[in-house]
């Protein structure tokens, strides 16, 4: 998955798929980017997209500019271009001055160079009046919503065009950060808390994802799982880094034995590919089960056991500690994964060199051995 600068192409195709509503992995996997690189872009416009560009009538065309090109080899003097063009001769002049002059003006060149030069970033409302802006500062503080506060200033301030805005405006002021006006504090005093705006459209339907279906609740597993008496029944969550990164982690419950597998996106599609490229290549019947939380990452488990034979039990709604086992490997994880940590850039074999390490721990809960060496024993005692 590459994650390099998103052309303006990419960034429409982002912003297109945003609005009907596609979820940041099923934008990450259409465009075959990392899913923090359309999350980084989503996130710093608050989920809005950027108004389109346009050029404006007085300015020079591509088409234009390479009517001066071609007049500039021929010798044409830029009061003659300025008349065939229809344009001022200081309009020429400074055309080709900014570019390079007649020897190096290049059209292709210089219109991209213009069009980038362009960019006047538009002053918000609420930037340009710090009165206006004290005062939706402080109605927020109340847990006004953005809609009573926009009534509110209209009428109160009925014939002051300067003391009225949009709610939308404040929504955009709150959720785009860039522009610098209210504090990002103020958002957690909105009903829903959110962070961006989402599209009317986005669901969860047909994406893979927010639906758990035929489970199998954690209180229907056997008893010799429960008391560790049987090997081969794993723990599984995924451990999150910054910028929408995961690695699973799958901790065999008897040995304590720790894996750590590369995953893609959060979306159940990635989650499921990888488990199920794991579980294969270990030796056959070593995992029998595997305890997941509720979470939607999973939402395909019947595709798993169906690929793997291993049977998925769930926990119950926000209880870790059903898996103590995992709960405790992803605390020690931190170690080498500290929160905020980017950890899409960890391959495999660097995650098989972190788990080793923790595999060849002697643990206090096995009596001083490793996890390592007590899998050995398992394996041993199965072959």
């Amino acid at each position: 998955m590459r994650r390099p600068h998103l052309t303006e192409a990419a960034c429409a195709d982002l912003w297109a798929r945003w609005k009907r509503g596609e979820s940041v992995s099923a934008v990450a996997r259409a465009q075959a980017r990392h899913p923090g690189t359309i999350w980084e872009v989503v996130r710093r416009h608050g989920g809005i997209p950027p108004p389109e560009r346009r050029r404006a009538a007085r300015v020079l065309r591509l088409a234009e500019r390479e009517e001066i090109s071609r007049g500039v080899v021929a010798g044409e003097s830029g009061r003659a271009l300025a008349r065939r063009l229809g344009r001022a001769p200081s309009t020429i002049s400074r055309e080709l001055r900014r570019h390079g002059g007649r020897r190096r003006y290049r059209a292709t060149r210089a219109d991209r160079r213009a069009w980038h030069a362009a960019r006047r970033p538009k002053a918000c409302r609420l930037a340009e009046q710090p009165r206006l802006r004290a005062v939706v500062a402080a109605k927020l503080a109340l847990d006004w919503s953005p809609e009573q506060i926009a009534g509110w200033l209209r009428r109160t301030y009925p014939h002051n065009r300067a003391m009225q805005l949009s709610h939308e405006t404040i929504y955009r002021s709150l959720f785009v950060q860039s522009r610098g006006v209210l504090k990002q504090e103020l958002v957690r005093h909105l009903r829903r808390r959110r962070t961006m705006r989402r599209s009317r459209p986005a669901t969860t339907r047909h994406q893979g994802r927010g639906q758990l279906h035929d489970v199998i609740s954690i209180r229907e597993r056997p008893a010799s799982i429960e008391d560790r008496a049987v090997p081969g029944h794993w723990e599984g969550d995924l451990l999150a880094g910054k910028a929408q990164s995961y690695i699973a982690t799958l901790v065999e419950r008897q040995s304590r034995y720790l894996l750590l597998v590369k995953v893609t996106g959060k979306d159940t599609a990635s989650v499921v590919r990888a488990l199920t490229r794991q579980v294969q290549r270990l030796p056959r019947g070593l995992m029998r089960s595997l305890t997941w939380d509720r979470g939607v990452e999973l939402a395909a488990h019947r595709r798993f056991t169906i690929a793997t034979a291993v049977q998925v039990y769930f926990c119950d709604p926000h209880s870790p500690w059903q898996r103590g086992s995992n709960e405790n490997t992803n605390g020690l994880l931190r170690q080498y994964f500290p929160k905020g940590t980017d950890v899409s850039p960890f391959t495999q074999p660097q995650l098989n060199a972190i788990a080793r390490k923790l595999n060849e721990r002697p643990r206090k809960t096995l009596g001083f051995h490793t996890p390592a060496d007590k899998l050995s024993e398992i394996v041993a005692s199965t072959s």
